[in-house]
């Protein structure tokens, strides 16, 4: 068997998210569905992460494994691929990587970007959350500082779930202006909980309205309390904007549009 790397954008307006379910359209069941029927045979595709119902992904990644025999239909598979997926789904990249490789456990750093606009623009709104309020973007940054390093998660997670470890490294954590009136959260970490960015942003949104101080958004951290009852920010701002990997796994581009 042979294994491949999958890189894609897609608009996640119209999916219920990225993992295949039994009702509503999935990214992951639109790429199986049409990479096993141009290939002709059943396809697993493994994603780096869950992306919830609404986010976005200008770079996600998946691998997929092949045999043999159908090295050398690959990349025309791929770049037949694109014709036939819908219009919010593209291919950007296929390459060649090692056995060992798998798109979830050996990603060493995911980046998502969270974007607001603080005036309505109905061109926006599928991809930036409206925020009615003035921001006082320099203690959002100040809040954003206690973000960095090692730390427990605990308050900006789901607390019905099965995961046990809230342990996650941040090594970027800032708001960035991109206009007047668009600005962009943008976070690196080796890893992240699930809907932990959007918690975070909403969390974040209190500290530049001033319901809370950036030394109390540092308590609610440190404080690790899966009680803590977050606002969640709205999915529609959410992209996945980046996954990295160890070069040593990655092999021959086969394929670019």
């Amino acid at each position: 068997m042979n294994k491949y790397l999958l890189q894609f954008m897609y608009d996640g307006t119209d999916f219920v998210g990225w993992q295949e379910q039994p009702k509503g359209r999935t990214v992951q069941g639109e790429l199986q569905d049409k990479l096993s029927t141009i290939l002709r045979q059943e396809i697993k595709v493994v994603g780096a992460g869950r992306t919830d119902t609404g986010v976005h992904a200008s770079t996600m990644v998946a691998h997929i494994e092949l045999p043999e025999e159908l090295s050398d239909r690959i990349a025309p598979a791929v770049f037949k691929l694109n014709r036939f997926l819908p219009p919010d789904i593209f291919i950007t990249k296929l390459q060649a990587v090692l056995p060992d490789f798998h798109a979830r456990y050996s990603a060493t750093s995911r980046s998502y970007g969270y974007y607001i606009t603080l005036h309505p623009n109905p061109f926006l709104r599928k991809y930036h959350t409206f925020v009615p309020r003035k921001l006082q973007f320099e203690a959002m940054n100040r809040a954003c500082k206690y973000l960095i390093g090692r730390h427990d998660f605990a308050s900006f997670a789901r607390k019905h779930s099965d995961v046990t470890n809230h342990i996650c490294t941040v090594t970027q954590a800032e708001w960035l202006q991109l206009s007047p009136s668009e600005w962009v959260f943008r976070i690196t970490a080796n890893r992240f909980l699930r809907s932990m960015v959007r918690a975070l942003v909403g969390t974040l949104l209190e500290v530049g309205s001033g319901q809370i101080t950036p030394e109390e958004f540092a308590d609610i951290l440190e404080r690790a309390d899966l009680d803590f009852p977050f606002n969640t920010a709205p999915p529609t701002g959410l992209r996945l904007e980046a996954v990295q990997y160890p070069e040593e796994l990655l092999g021959e581009v086969l394929f670019t549009p």
